[in-house]
């Protein structure tokens, strides 16, 4: 029994260890110093906090995988997505990650999509959850899409849909990041042999990433506990609420059917960031290992490509 006990504790222990991928934002803090070497405060970097957002937020954004047209009122899909995205590893901001930063950053999901037959027959809707490899981040993920034109597969006329998304990071004490997503897509359906279906697509989505700070612990090697170190709470920092930040996807895809078989393949490029956060009394950028932050932050992300596959049951 007591091998049993020391065999469940070593268990929970590894569970609880934060893996590779995890956030680590106490990295994103400068230290300021009194003359004796003592850290006085920590400011956050803004500017570092924006960029990371700004890419971690293409990572965990919601993947289309999907034509546009909708599934039909009595339609169900059951499916697991598999996502790979390049992410800038060599910048500063990716030392925030509790190991060295990969190169891309894995995604797999579990999803099912429901046609419905209100307010008209063309509305779908979907859910899942996806998790971030290496890490113990999971998104909670919902979308709700409107075919405006579908069905004339004998006719020269794309399939037009809009959709509406929102992914949901979960799992992560410094950060909460919520990913919304607007998307306009065109497909057409194209028969083989009779018994296959190919619907290749493409089309344009915007991402609005909101990232919130919670309280960061800027000196996590120093206990607050202990005699003496009381005032040191006094260096926790948060990274104040910074303006939405915007990202452009273009995608490209093609789902392929066979009975209730599906296996879906998508390609995404989301275009370098540009926003910027303006704070109010300041027109000063903000600038790496900046000691105020009371400076706008310009996202300076670059750009990330995407490649994702789905595969399951179309009923």
């Amino acid at each position: 029994m007591r091998g049993v006990a020391i065999a469940i504790v070593l268990g929970v222990a590894t569970s609880a260890a934060a893996d590779t991928d995890d956030l680590d934002l106490t990295q994103l803090g400068t230290k300021i110093t009194d003359g004796s070497g003592n850290v006085t405060s920590v400011v956050g970097q803004n500017l570092e906090f924006r960029e990371l957002a700004s890419q971690l937020g293409v990572v965990l954004a919601p993947q289309l995988l999907t034509p546009a047209d909708s599934l039909g009122f009595s339609g169900f899909q059951f499916s697991v997505d598999y996502s790979n995205t390049t992410i800038d590893r060599s910048a500063g901001y990716w030392r925030a990650l509790e190991g060295p930063a990969p190169s891309m950053m894995q995604t797999v999901g579990f999803f099912v999509r429901k046609g419905m037959w209100f307010p008209v027959p063309s509305i779908e809707v979907g859910a899942g959850a996806v998790h971030l490899f290496d890490s113990h981040v999971w998104t909670g993920q919902l979308y709700t899409k409107l075919s405006l034109h579908e069905g004339y597969h004998d006719l020269p006329l794309p399939s037009l849909s809009v959709r509406g998304a929102v992914s949901r990071m979960m799992t992560q004490s410094q950060l909460d990041l919520t990913v919304a997503s607007l998307d306009v897509a065109v497909s057409k359906h194209v028969g083989i042999g009779g018994t296959w279906r190919l619907d290749p697509f493409a089309g344009w989505d915007l991402l609005v990433i909101i990232p919130r700070s919670e309280v960061i612990e800027g000196t996590p090697n120093i206990d607050p506990l202990a005699p003496g170190n009381s005032s040191d709470t006094l260096n926790n920092f948060v990274f104040r609420d910074q303006s939405n930040i915007y990202r452009n996807r273009f995608f490209l895809g093609a789902k392929l059917q066979y009975y209730v078989f599906q296996l879906t393949i998508e390609a995404t490029l989301a275009l370098k960031g540009s926003s910027v956060d303006s704070r109010q009394g300041t027109n000063d950028p903000c600038e790496p290992e900046s000691t105020t932050a009371m400076c706008a932050a310009k996202d300076g992300a670059a750009s990330q490509t995407t490649l994702s596959f789905s595969a399951g049951f179309d009923f």
